[in-house]
């Protein structure tokens, strides 16, 4: 297979940038050595309405056509896929209409900003099913999320009965949000952390655990910055089995912190870093444990080094670089296209996690827990009163 996907690229911004520097092999911004470009991914075209951006891509990139109108691009042959790096707003228009054309479409995240227009993207790809539609969740690459889900799936450690992930390892001053006017604001971006820096884990943390059907978040807004979105975030969820889960978020802990937990009946699985996993497998379930067992017995096992007998460990890790993951999403999306290889990410599934930020918005917003799916309708109600009080950009 020799053929290659001409990627075109809408919105040449930090993301875009990078993704430009991938698909041709040069460094995506300053200080960054990009990767290999994938074997069957290639640049179409570039295309941006900044002309700053314009003047930028045709000195870097001259031999690659250049577009205002990214319509235009998707009807100029000069593509076979597109990929969304714009505001988030944006995701879902560009990937309907794309789908509608015929055009493969890979979706940056998070697929959109509200529920109800990314269901009716969903709805738009179900009805076009021969159309190629991605969404780039980078992270289900990394191996070791891989075998954690496998993990989870085989049902070798029993049922979950609570997770918590702490994912504070974005660090974002205020130059960082001044970039751009669409940047932390509610009409611009949709909302800050839930939106933009947390959806991969997100992702992740449902997929391997599954979707919660309670949520309760306690938000504080432009915490320690100088913005009025969403910065730090503490979510308690509920599962369908019981589980519990909680899930803590914020862009000012300079120094940060990423450990998942997942605690089951026959064990506990511990990553830290998103690179390092440690699984603990109990020699006797926690229950037949709890039923049989004398505090002597207790205190005699727990006396001891490696668990006291409690437990066996494994330890994995993972050391793909940021941009390999995105290179890799990219080459499963280009081998789809080609030979309907399996999505690591399709499309659709980006619905959950953009689901669950709604609803943690709308917990924190009524001060109370809600259900998980939340009411689209109210959400979107309460998503318009905030965009009027900022007065930067219309409702939806």
């Amino acid at each position: 297979m020799d053929k290659k996907i001409r990627f075109g690229l809408i919105g040449i911004g930090a993301q875009g940038g990078a993704y430009a520097g991938f698909l041709t092999g040069r460094a995506g911004f300053p200080g960054m050595v990009a990767p290999d470009c994938p074997p069957h991914c290639a640049l179409g075209a570039l295309c941006d309405i900044d002309p700053v951006k314009e003047e930028m891509c045709k000195e870097k990139y001259p031999e690659y056509p250049f577009f205002k109108d990214w319509k235009e691009m998707v009807a100029s042959g000069t593509v076979d896929a597109v990929i969304t790096t714009v505001p988030h707003y944006l995701h879902t228009e560009i990937a309907i209409y794309c789908i509608e054309h015929g055009m493969p479409v890979l979706v940056e995240k998070p697929a959109g900003v509200y529920a109800k227009s990314v269901r009716e993207m969903n709805e738009c790809a179900a009805a076009h099913p021969e159309v190629p539609f991605g969404i780039m969740f980078n992270q289900r690459t990394n191996k070791l999320y891989q075998r954690i889900k496998e993990i989870v799936a085989s049902g070798e450690l029993g049922e979950i009965r609570r997770s918590n992930w702490i994912i504070n390892t974005w660090w974002r001053p205020d130059s960082y949000y001044q970039q751009s006017n669409w940047r932390a604001t509610w009409g611009g971006e949709g909302g800050g952390v839930l939106v933009n820096q947390a959806p991969h884990q997100l992702d992740l943390w449902q997929w391997i655990c599954g979707v919660p059907t309670k949520v309760y978040s306690k938000i504080k807004y432009g915490c320690h910055r100088d913005i009025v979105v969403d910065n730090d975030v503490t979510i308690v969820t509920e599962y369908e089995n019981g589980a519990t889960g909680s899930f803590i978020t914020c862009t000012h802990d300079a120094c940060g912190t990423d450990r998942l937990e997942i605690d089951f009946d026959n064990g506990k699985i511990v990553v830290e870093d998103s690179k390092t996993a440690t699984i603990y497998r109990l020699n006797k379930s926690e229950l037949e444990m709890n039923e049989s067992m004398s505090m002597m017995e207790v205190a005699r096992l727990t006396s001891g080094n490696g668990g006291g007998g409690l437990y066996t460990t494994e330890t994995f890790e993972n050391t793909d670089g940021w941009g390999y993951q995105h290179t890799t999403v990219m080459e499963n999306f280009a081998c789809h296209v080609l030979e309907g290889s399996p999505l690591l990410a399709p499309g659709c599934e980006g619905i959950n996690g953009v689901t669950l930020a709604n609803s943690t918005l709308l917990s924190s917003w009524l001060g109370r827990e809600v259900e998980n799916p939340c009411d689209e309708e109210l959400f979107l109600q309460e998503l318009n009163k905030r965009i009027v009080e900022e007065g930067k950009f219309p409702t939806r």
